[in-house]
């Protein structure tokens, strides 16, 4: 069953402006709607936003470039959890990821989904500074400004609004697909307002940077951050990061964070070396020139502390990982190993060399001893299910994915694993069932359709997955069809 929208009014989150479209196309007002949890307005309830925040979250995943690394998901998640348990709403649900855009970008979806792009991580120069970010975004979401930037028709279902959203934020960089969302807005008889009051804007600034120095982070870091935005804003002529366009950083606005950080007391605030070390992994990742990057690296190997000088040679050495010189990568994690024999990424890029050169039965073993070590590291253990499957052993790594916190089973990437395990052990049906889900975790409902086609006519089903079978290509299918009505 498609759920819809209740039959009047009801709002729901957004924290990107619309690019300006022809005023025939698409009426935009200025709304004044009542706060979320005030009785006299329309609520969208717990379960309708999570549905939303779920499918919003599946439509970005089939239009723009989510991070599948399991390292840099697990720092941003980490950091972002530190923040929103500090937050004014602690036990609000927060899901937090990287977008592999080059583009200066961060911001808040429904049911707490918070991006940041790899290019705003890239361009902050101290962790307090990234938080700053996060931490207002997470405001944004606490203090429910996002609930009144957007109004739906009662016929407006989940998937849709979703998928339009979604279509929004791509169309801020795309303007094909942003004027065909506005088309899908104006046949659903939709309203748009997005920007974000001044009001909005410091009150999220004052929440977040009390956020910020309870999660033990600078106050001060925010309007640095924001004053160096300003500065540089001047060299983008046109081409203004998405970030200023929705988030605009006023002399007044820097005066009034800087004036507010002032009160807390003065101390140093070092950066973690899980953010120097994913800073310069997401360079090697999103970097469009191979030369160029390793230039950058090597400009720099005989700057700052040792520990900086240590994050340097990671990023050469997940360079030559990178470009497959696989000699190398494993000479630089050997050294880099024995220095900081406590240190996960480092050795985790060690065992990363040998999976990667094919080296199955050295990355098998050395991504053992890994979740021995570091029984909690989730990446560590996604790695480690990796090289059994590599090396044969799907059994086993099928009992160690079901040994992953429900919070890793989420992911897509738990999905496609299993898919292959079921696969090693000759039960297509499973198989198929499995990547269907992964299709659909990506927002490809057409293939997830046929996934859960193809395991239908495996053999030998019994009761149970039939039944399940039947029930999520139903749900499948009504999900296709919905979009499909209201494109």
């Amino acid at each position: 069953m498609v759920m819809k929208f209740k039959p009047s009014v009801i709002t729901l989150t957004l924290s990107l402006a619309l690019f300006p479209a022809p005023q025939q196309a698409i009426e935009i007002s200025k709304i004044e709607l009542p706060d979320m949890g005030d009785s006299s307005g329309t609520l969208i309830s717990p379960a309708e936003e999570k549905q939303f925040g779920e499918a919003f979250f599946r439509s970005l995943h089939s239009q723009i470039a989510i991070n599948q690394d399991a390292e840099i998901q697990q720092y941003i998640q980490t950091i972002g959890e530190k923040l929103a348990v500090n937050s004014d709403a602690p036990g609000n649900p927060f899901h937090f990821f990287v977008v592999m855009e080059n583009n200066i970008n961060a911001f808040a979806g429904p049911g707490g989904y918070i991006g940041v792009n790899s290019g705003l991580i890239l361009i902050t120069e101290a962790e307090s500074e990234l938080a700053s970010v996060m931490a207002h975004e997470i405001a944004h979401v606490t203090q429910r400004h996002l609930y009144r930037a957007y109004e739906a028709a009662s016929r407006l279902s989940i998937p849709t609004a979703a998928a339009t959203l979604a279509a929004i934020l791509l169309g801020t960089q795309s303007p094909a697909l942003g004027q065909a969302a506005i088309i899908a807005i104006q046949a659903g008889s939709v309203q748009f307002q997005i920007d974000f009051t001044r009001e909005n804007e410091a009150e999220a600034d004052r929440v977040g940077m009390q956020t910020l120095a309870g999660s033990q982070f600078d106050p001060r870091s925010m309007p640095t951050f924001f004053e160096r935005l300003q500065q540089s804003s001047r060299y983008y002529g046109q081409n203004i990061p998405e970030f200023l366009r929705t988030h605009p950083v006023t002399s007044s606005r820097i005066s009034d964070t800087r004036g507010r950080a002032e009160t807390y007391p003065y101390k140093q605030y070092p950066d973690s070396l899980g953010y120097q070390l994913t800073k310069a992994k997401i360079r090697v990742l999103t970097g469009t020139d191979p030369a160029e990057t390793l230039q950058y690296f090597k400009s720099r190997l005989n700057q700052g502390t040792t520990e900086q000088r240590a994050v340097t040679r990671y990023g050469l050495g997940i360079s030559a990982l990178n470009t497959q010189k696989f000699n190398e990568a494993e000479s630089i994690f050997q050294q880099l190993s024995k220095e900081y024999p406590n240190q996960p990424q480092y050795l985790s890029a060690l065992a990363r060399t040998a999976l990667d050169a094919k080296n199955y039965s050295t990355a098998l073993a050395r991504y053992k001893k890994l979740t021995e070590q570091f029984p909690g590291n989730e990446a560590i253990k996604l790695e480690y299910i990796s090289s059994l499957l590599k090396t044969g052993n799907a059994e086993l790594a099928r009992k160690r994915l079901f040994q992953l916190t429900p919070k890793t089973r989420l992911l897509p990437i738990y999905s496609q694993l299993l898919a292959q395990v079921y696969s090693d052990l000759n039960q297509p049906a499973e198989s198929h069932r499995y990547l269907a889900e992964y299709y659909y975790a990506t927002g490809q409902t057409k293939d997830a359709i046929l996934q859960t086609k193809l395991a239908q006519k495996s053999k030998g089903l019994n009761f149970q997955l039939s039944a399940i079978l039947n029930e999520r290509l139903n749900f499948f299918i009504n999900q296709e069809e919905e979009a499909r009505r209201n494109r």
